[in-house]
Order: C-alpha cells, then structure tokens, then sequence
C-alpha cells in the first residue's frame, strides 16, 4: 500500500514515515502544501496523511483542490488544529478522517486502515488476475485460493503488476513506482523481486503468469 506523508515538522515526518515503512507500507514524503498538490496529481497513492499548517498551500486548499479536480485518494487530517470548526471544515471539504496531535500511533494505524478500506473501486479493493487474488483490504495474496506469503516489497512490486495486469511494463516503471526502493540501488534489483515473486507464484503451475519480454520489462498474464 502507498501512502503520501505531508508534514513541515521534519523530525516529525522522519518519524512517520519511518514508524509507517515498519508496519509495511510504501511511504512517500513532502513538507510543503505545493509539493503534496504534485504529489497527489502525479501518483496513485492509496491514502495520504496531511498535516494542516503547512507552508505555501494549507491542508484545506489541498484538498479542495484535488476534490474539484476529481482525485479521489483518501485524506487523513493530522493536525494540531483541535477547534471543532476545523474539524468540520475538513471533513466538508472531502477528507476522510481527522486527527488532532498528539495522537497514539496505534490509533493512526487503525483510521488508515480504515480510510483505506472505504476507498472506493470497481474491485473493493480486490484485485484479480486468473486465478491469482491479491486483497488490498488485508494484504493477502492467494493463487488457486492457497495462501501466499509475501515480503513488503514483493508485495508492493506484484501490486503494481497486477495494477498493470496484460500490460508489458519496463523495469524503470516498477522501480518509480516502488518508493522505497534505494535511490542507489543495483540495476538488477527489480530483477531480484521478480525472481523471488516467480518461485512464490509460479513454481508449482503449469501457466506462468510473469513472463520476461526480452529488452522490454515484464507481463503479469491471466490466462492461467
């Protein structure tokens, strides 16, 4: 799952993201209301944790903006801003939920789930592709309904190859897309998830839904 951090209070922010990567989600970060507008345009995240007093554009003109413009993803207030106004104005304005700081991380973790349920897809958040079901909801992956068990970042790539199910995808797309990814990472490391996904999903049917196509990327197929 990928989240979007906004928040101007570094140390706080580090925090975040650092406490949100250890429950396993994809976690990408910004610390001003110009970048998290960019952000939110230009990536599908499944949920977005937005502080409010932010600088240039605050938390509530983010998310009127990207409301009027369509964008969908689900906002979780976390402000300081504890004034029942502001809670409603929030709320009216198209967020999902609000938090007022401090907060206990425990229940954090609980309304993200939460909003990320409630997002609405033609899918429920269940993603199909032949007989391979990845559950967004729970983070399960199951092929012919046995369980498969995933490491975080083997779930964040096949994620994305399902998200792009029949569509040949180049190594460079899944590596933008996997946030977590070391800036400094080996050429070859999507190459490695591939293969650890392959033994995972493959290994043990006759159809091989990951398929290389040579000097182009891969294909997750569901024909199987």
């Amino acid at each position: 799952m990928r989240l979007l951090v906004v928040e101007d209070e570094k140390d706080m922010n580090r925090i975040l993201v650092k406490e949100l990567e250890s429950e396993g989600y994809l976690v990408d970060s910004c610390y001003d209301g110009e970048s998290a507008f960019d952000y939110l345009c230009m990536a599908e995240y499944d949920g977005a944790i937005l502080d409010i007093m932010i600088p240039g554009m605050d938390g509530f003109a983010i998310v009127k903006k990207i409301r009027s413009k369509g964008i969908s993803t689900p906002i979780l207030f976390l402000s300081a801003k504890s004034d029942v106004n502001d809670i409603v104005l929030g709320l009216d304005l198209g967020a999902d939920d609000y938090m007022v700081k401090p907060f206990k991380f425990k229940e954090l973790l609980a309304r993200i789930r939460m909003i990320i349920r409630k997002k609405a897809d033609v899918h429920e958040n269940i993603y199909r592709c032949g007989s391979l079901v990845v559950d967004c909801n729970d983070c399960t992956v199951k092929r012919e309904g046995k369980s498969i068990e995933l490491s975080p970042k083997e779930y964040s790539v096949l994620l994305y190859l399902i998200r792009n199910q029949n569509i040949v995808v180049t190594r460079e797309q899944i590596e933008t897309n996997i946030w977590d990814f070391e800036r400094d990472s080996t050429s070859n490391l999507i190459d490695v998830y591939i293969r650890y996904l392959r033994k995972k999903i493959d290994d043990g049917f006759e159809f091989k839904m990951i398929q290389t196509i040579r000097g182009v990327g891969y294909i997750l197929k569901g024909n199987g």
